[in-house]
Order: C-alpha cells, then sequence, then structure tokens
C-alpha cells in the first residue's frame, strides 16, 4: 500500500498500484515523503475524490493489532510488538543520567523538585512510553490518509478477580480487596520462607535442619523480570545463591514455574482514558469499544483469535478482501552502552573445557563472605586461555544494525559493524563486506519488520 497526498497537501485515497507510483517517481511527477506508511506526494494537480476509512486498533500492553479498512477491501493487516524491558531502559537512562551529573560540579541535593500539575493525568514513564506508541500509530495513518473514524478497544479490568480465578479462589468480596498475599506477615521476606516451609526450592535444605541460610531469590531474573510480587520470589539458600549458578545453565537459570501475571490489565486500566482523550485532539471520530463486542463479532465473522483479526472484526467495515499480514517489533536504536567487557576465559581442570571467570568465582554474594568457601571454583582454573579486556565504543557508526543496504546490485540487511566502523556484517550471508562497496537505500528507524504472511 502507498500513501498518496495531492500537490496542495490534502490526503487521497492509498494505492495498490506500484508499477504506476514507480514510473511516477521515475519521470519526476511525485516525491517520497515518507516511509512508514511509504508515502509520495504528486507534483501536479489531480482530482480529490476519497471513500470513507476507518483505523481500528487492538489496544495492548505488548502487542498492537492494526487494520485500515474501507468499504471495499482492507488497505494494512499490521501487528506491533513492543519492547518487552521498557522500564529496565528508563531505569537505565535515569542511572547514566544521576553518573553523569554526578561528575560535573557539586550540585546541592533536591528530592522534591518535580511538579506534577495534574496527578490524576500522570502516568508513569515506562507505561507512558507505551501509551504514547498507541498514539503516534493512528498519528501517522491520519497524516497521510482519508480517516473517517477510530475505533479502539479498551478494557475495565479487576486484578483481584483474575487472580483469584487463576488460582481457583473465591472471588473478593468487601474486606478481601485489604487482605492481601502478605495479609499478617510482617514482611515480604518472611512472606516468602513461610510460603516455602523454610526450604530451599533448588536443593531442598532446611534452615532448622541444616542450618540453611536463606535468601529471598528473584526467580525470574533470566527473563529480565525483578518484581517484588510474592509469586516471583523462592526461596534460595547460600550453596545455590551463587554468581555461577546464575549463568546460562546454572542451578538458578531456566526456573519456570508458571506464574500469572496482570500487566496487561493494569496497563489499560492506566491509560484508557488518556489514550481516548489524546486521540480526540485529532480531526477525526474516535470510538471506544470492548473485548466482549470484539470477541462476539469475530466469531461472527468466523475468524482466529489474533491482534490483526480483533482489530478486523471492530468497526462498521468488515470487506471480504483482506490484506497481507505483516509483523513489527520495537528495536532499541540507543543501548547507551558505551563501553563492554570481555571476561577472561579459562580451562577447567575438571574437564579440561573453557570457562568464563565468572563461572569459576569464588562463589560469594558479598563482601561479608569469606572468600575460601566450598563455593570457592577458582581453585580449577586451569591454563589461562585469554585475558579479560575492555572494548569502548568513541563514535557511533552510519550503518545500524537492521539497515537495508544494496550490495552488488543485491538487497541485503545489516547485521552490525566491525574492524572500527570499515566494515559491515550481511545478516543473510553471515559475510563480512567493507562499507566503501555497500550503498544504503533505508534506515531502519524504531520499528523493525519480522516477517510477513
Amino acid at each position: 500500500m502507498v500513501c498518496v497526498i495531492s500537490k496542495n497537501g490534502e490526503r487521497l485515497m492509498p494505492t495498490m498500484r506500484y508499477g504506476k507510483v514507480r514510473r511516477l517517481l521515475n519521470e519526476g511527477k511525485a516525491h517520497i515523503v515518507g516511509r512508514r506508511p511509504f508515502t509520495v506526494q504528486l507534483d501536479y494537480e489531480t482530482f480529490s475524490y476519497v471513500q470513507s476509512i476507518e483505523v481500528c486498533m487492538d489496544a495492548g500492553y505488548q502487542h498492537i493489532g492494526v487494520s485500515v479498512k474501507t468499504e471495499a477491501r482492507e488497505l494494512a493487516r499490521e501487528q506491533y510488538d513492543l519492547l518487552p524491558n521498557e522500564k529496565e531502559r528508563h531505569d537505565d537512562q535515569r542511572r547514566y543520567r544521576r553518573t553523569r551529573r554526578n561528575r560535573l560540579r557539586y550540585r546541592k541535593p533536591r528530592f522534591n523538585n518535580r511538579k506534577r500539575h495534574n496527578k490524576q493525568k500522570w502516568l508513569a514513564p515506562s507505561v507512558e512510553n507505551k501509551a504514547q506508541r498507541h498514539i503516534d500509530l493512528v498519528e501517522r495513518i491520519v497524516a497521510v490518509m482519508p480517516v473517517a473514524d477510530v475505533y479502539i478497544e479498551v478494557g475495565q479490568f479487576d486484578t483481584q478477580v483474575l487472580a483469584a480465578l487463576q488460582e481457583g479462589k473465591p472471588i473478593p468480596q468487601g474486606t478481601d480487596y485489604q487482605h492481601g498475599e502478605q495479609y499478617g506477615i510482617d514482611t515480604l521476606r518472611e512472606a516468602v520462607f513461610q510460603r516455602d516451609g523454610y526450604k530451599c526450592l533448588f536443593c531442598g535444605r532446611s534452615s532448622f535442619k541444616d542450618h540453611a541460610v536463606l535468601h529471598a531469590h528473584h526467580a525470574y531474573f533470566w527473563r529480565g523480570q525483578h518484581g517484588d510480587r510474592l509469586s516471583e520470589l523462592a526461596t534460595c539458600c547460600e550453596k545455590c545463591h551463587t554468581q555461577a549458578n546464575h549463568q546460562p545453565g546454572g542451578k538458578l537459570w531456566g526456573y519456570d514455574k508458571p506464574l500469572p501475571r496482570y500487566n496487561g490489565a493494569a496497563f489499560m486500566n492506566s491509560v484508557k482514558w488518556y489514550v481516548y482523550e489524546k486521540l480526540k485532539a485529532l480531526p477525526v471520530s474516535v470510538h471506544l469499544t470492548y473485548g466482549a463486542a470484539t470477541k462476539r463479532s469475530r466469531i461472527e465473522l468466523g475468524l482466529e483469535k489474533s491482534h490483526t483479526n480483533d482489530a478486523y472484526s471492530m468497526g462498521r467495515f468488515h470487506p471480504p478482501e483482506r490484506a497481507e499480514e505483516i509483523l513489527y517489533t520495537k528495536r532499541l536504536r540507543n543501548n547507551r552502552i558505551m563501553e563492554k567487557f570481555y571476561d577472561a576465559t579459562y580451562i577447567d581442570i575438571r574437564d579440561g573445557k573453557k570457562h568464563k571467570g565468572t563461572e569459576l568465582g569464588c562463589g560469594r554474594t558479598n563482601r561479608r563472605e569469606p572468600r575460601n568457601t566450598e563455593k570457592n571454583l577458582r581453585i580449577y582454573h586451569g591454563q589461562k586461555v585469554s585475558k579479560g579486556k575492555r572494548s569502548i565504543r568513541r563514535q557511533r557508526y552510519p550503518i545500524q544494525p537492521g539497515d537495508i543496504l544494496l550490495v552488488d546490485g543485491d538487497r541485503f540487511t545489516a547485521k552490525g559493524t566491525h574492524c572500527n566502523g570499515s566494515r559491515v556484517i550481511l545478516r543473510e550471508s553471515g559475510k563480512s563486506v567493507a562499507i566503501k562497496n555497500v550503498k544504503v537505500l533505508a534506515h531502519i528507524g524504531g520499528w523493525e519488520t519480522v516477517c510477513a504472511s
């Protein structure tokens, strides 16, 4: 689909006639003004006949389904996957900023200088970022298409009821909402130990019989989840809670007990009216719909459950001609990591294989513990294969991972650069090519195309 804008800036109907668009560009009768969605502006006068277009969006915490439709056909059918670790990225940003400020002149500590003029509309930065992605997607489409209506699916969820149904417990009533998981217990740490019977879940050692020192361990750290909910913590003894066991292949890595999460429900409760108010500022009619109505419509249409099918089931139009489904994933354009450390490697005298220094460490998790304990694996250090080193990135290279390149007349995708940015690795073939022999066709931007059906 190619979006079209007239010479005087009016939004015209999108077209599927790619050959004609290519011919207009080659003859100088049109020029490119945008790439997502791909948009051209005509350089000659034309008529401005348009049809009614509606944009339907299946909003979500992690996945967004979008369907752009007319009465005759579906113009776009897209799914957008957001970053799964948005909060950690904001934490990194905050930490790096604090470090930068500490390098400058002394500043008096200030802890209460943030003004929230309207606290009811304030959102956490990570939540606001995800909500803004929904708004951006609609704004991009409205800017280049004559959209008349926008439908967005929202919901109001009771997470306490969802948790009770998941665990097979009675639905909470009255004061049950005040009696949470930690009710009657002083600390979260004690609640974890009491739930697990004061035993290590990984080896079975007990604090009473075996005098084990217990830790409240973030069981899903290997997924990037470090929440302090009771269901995300596990009892772990000091012998299992080592640095080596936190690495891939260790005893703590891969703990995968089923964990119900209600991030999506809490997200929709927070941003429903925020997104609605923002979209109302656009020159379109905004309509709210709910999951029950979407499900009923999808079943009547005989469609499978998916985010794009949910979006298609909304609104007034359900054309028989469907568009090709495209999946986009949000990518991190700036990882803020200017320095990377490569650990030293040693030969393990037990099996003769190479291991990193962190895998053969002393095993202590704080400085109060002695080095020479039964957790110490340094005694198995054999020959040193490679030294540890630091690699510092001193500049931003013009070619980034995901950029579309032209090499010897063929299109490739960049995997990354090496040799101080003088060579680029091609994702499809894995070959390394000199950057002087490469032509950049398009930069990747914030969204990367994963697949198209």
